[in-house]
């Protein structure tokens, strides 16, 4: 007798993975599923159109991936706010050329993190982009550090 509940827990087990994979594939929009094509789909207005599932690997990385760039910016206002010069209205202004040379040895991301950081708010320059050598003369101005 118990190899027979070993059998039917193991049979159960397996079963419990056969549904798993059948759910998944009917909501994988690769799936040639008979029933996959039947799958609710989002609008483009639906608040979680263009989002991972909940708990999945992909919605982690995702988190850890937006928190690593919430730190790079933060770091990046950090450095400004130190190597700046900073103004009576409280913002603090430093040329490409002096961030380009001081970021340097911490990061070779400086031009995309300054353009996130324009996103949010927390700083603006003068153009779409900055190059080295070309725009070194142009301001950077940090408006305020973001809280961490």
């Amino acid at each position: 007798m118990p190899h027979s509940k070993n059998l039917v827990s193991e049979i159960s087990s397996w079963q419990a993975r056969v549904d798993d994979h059948k759910e998944k594939q009917l909501i994988n929009p690769f799936s040639l599923w008979e029933g996959a094509s039947h799958r609710v789909k989002l609008s483009k207005t639906d608040e979680n159109y263009g989002k991972p599932v909940e708990g999945t690997l992909t919605a982690i990385r995702g988190q850890e991936a937006l928190e690593s760039v919430y730190n790079e910016i933060h770091e990046l206002c950090m450095i400004i706010a130190a190597i700046g010069v900073h103004q009576p209205d409280k913002s603090v202004r430093v040329t490409f050329g002096e961030l380009f040379h001081a970021y340097l040895r911490i990061s070779n991301k400086l031009v995309g993190m300054l353009i996130r950081a324009r996103r949010h708010n927390l700083l603006d320059f003068e153009g779409e982009i900055l190059y080295q050598c070309q725009d070194e003369k142009v301001e950077v101005t940090l408006f305020k550090v973001p809280e961490r």
